[in-house]
C-alpha cells in the first residue's frame, strides 16, 4: 500500500521564448518532425481536446488523453486513465521564463489511483525517453533561433 507512485521528469534549459516552445509543444502533426519519442499525435492540442498519442517505447498501443489544463507559453497538463479514478497518468508541461531569454522546461508525468502500484509496476522506465523528449524540443526550439 505505502509504495511511492511513479513518476518521472525532465528538466532542461531553452534558448528560445516562451512563445516559440509553446508553438512547438501544441503542433500536434509536426511531433513526429522533432520529437524521437512520439511516432505520432493524433487530434488537436487545444484546452479540453482529446489526443491520441504514439510512444516509440510502445509500439501498436496509443495512449488516449485529454488537454486538461491550457495556460498558453506557460502550462499544459494531459491526463489519461481508467474510468473511477482506478488508475490515472497525468503529463504536465511547464515554461518558466529565465532572465537573458532562456526557458525553463518542465515535463513530469505521475501515476495515482488505486491501481497505480499494480500498473506501475509494468510501466518500462519512461526517464531516457523522458530526457530524450527534452532534448529534441530544446533542439528543434533553438533551430534557427540563434
Amino acid at each position: 500500500m505505502g509504495e511511492p507512485m511513479k513518476s518521472f521528469s525532465a528538466t532542461i534549459a531553452i534558448r528560445a521564448t516562451p512563445e516559440r516552445v509553446w508553438a512547438i509543444l501544441t503542433d500536434a502533426a509536426q511531433y513526429p518532425v522533432w520529437n524521437n519519442t512520439v511516432s505520432k499525435v493524433e487530434g488537436t492540442i487545444a484546452p479540453g481536446e482529446r489526443l491520441t498519442v504514439h510512444a516509440k517505447i510502445n509500439p501498436g498501443r496509443a495512449f488516449p488523453v485529454r488537454v486538461a489544463e491550457f495556460a498558453p507559453a506557460t502550462r499544459m497538463v494531459w491526463s489519461g486513465g481508467m474510468p473511477l479514478g482506478l488508475f490515472r497518468g497525468e503529463r504536465t508541461f511547464t515554461l518558466s521564463p529565465q532572465p537573458e531569454g532562456w526557458v525553463r522546461f518542465v515535463m513530469r508525468e505521475e501515476y495515482t489511483g488505486l491501481l497505480a502500484g499494480l500498473i506501475g509496476r509494468s510501466i518500462p522506465d519512461l526517464q531516457p525517453a523522458f530526457d530524450e523528449f527534452a532534448a529534441d524540443l530544446k533542439k528543434a526550439a533553438e533551430k534557427g533561433s540563434n
